[in-house]
């Protein structure tokens, strides 16, 4: 809807919106000069401005995720010996899965993990399943132990006003968390946890074989990426991974919604972050 043809009251809340999530500055470098107001469609074409995503700075890591290797005919194990996970999980195999309904059901049945039971049900994934973006958050909160899907909680309703704000809704990426059960109290996922789980992530992600992957907070970005630096030093630019498929994943790190709840100052922060996925994909780097 154009400008001009909205209400007043409308576009004052919008402008308090955008104030809010850090939208204070400028786009394009000078004014638009038009006969009729802009809309809302034109404005989501500034964000087309030429721009390629930062990928000189020095990579994490380089080299391939070993935790999960490709099938080499040879009857390899997925899994490494030193990769903590427990023995119920290394006589597992995940190489024969091919779709995420039957990584669903595998998960279902895994007993290696002991959140599996203190949460209501297992929540695996939402959006749609075909989309290029991945965006993968930390754990289950109370709202989706409750309903089965992730981010439908007050963190939910933010990220999918960030995700409109760049002109995306669920329909065009792929959500899940790192953690497919809640830890008791909303704590954060013990170490062994994320080692338990690792294997069923990364089979996620080669299922998937997304072009990026928006990494929701440290918890997660962390995990995806093997280091200890937080969210706030890895956010703001993409990365590279192997994920044992035939090109490496772009990862981007980015504020946890849950955190901006929290301290909504540092929503000007996650805004750049968005506009950076934007014009990722308006450059040709989504297929």
């Amino acid at each position: 809807m154009s400008a001009h043809k909205t209400t007043k009251n409308h576009l004052i809340s919008q402008l308090f919106w955008q104030t809010e999530i850090g939208a204070d500055e400028a786009i394009s470098a000078y004014p638009s000069v038009q006969d009729e107001m802009t809309s809302l469609k034109q404005y989501m074409a500034l964000l087309k401005t030429p721009a390629q995503p930062d990928l000189s700075q020095p990579k994490i890591s380089s080299e391939p995720v070993s935790v999960i290797q490709q099938n080499t005919g040879s009857g390899a194990s997925i899994l490494e010996e030193n990769s903590g996970v427990s023995d119920t999980m290394k006589r597992a195999s995940l190489e024969s899965l091919t779709t995420l309904n039957e990584l669903k059901i595998a998960l279902e049945k895994f007993e290696g993990c002991s959140l599996k039971n203190t949460a209501s049900q297992l929540v695996f994934g939402d959006g749609n399943p075909d989309a290029k973006i991945m965006m993968i958050g930390e754990a289950p909160g109370k709202d989706e132990d409750r309903m089965g899907i992730p981010f439908v909680g007050q963190a939910g309703q933010l990220l999918d006003k960030m995700l409109k704000s760049i002109g995306l809704d669920r329909q065009q990426i792929y959500i899940t968390n790192f953690i497919p059960w809640r830890p008791p109290g909303n704590r954060t996922p013990s170490s062994e946890e994320i080692s338990q789980l690792r294997p069923f992530m990364l089979k996620h992600i080669q299922l998937k074989k997304p072009d990026i992957i928006v990494a929701l907070g440290g918890v997660s970005a962390k995990a995806l990426l093997d280091t200890d630096l937080g969210i706030l030093k890895l956010r703001g630019r993409f990365q590279e991974k192997q994920f044992g498929l035939e090109q490496p994943i772009r990862i981007l790190p980015t504020l946890h919604p849950a955190y901006l709840l929290r301290a909504p100052a540092q929503k000007k922060l996650a805004f750049q972050d968005l506009v950076l996925l934007k014009r990722a994909i308006t450059n040709g780097m989504v297929t």
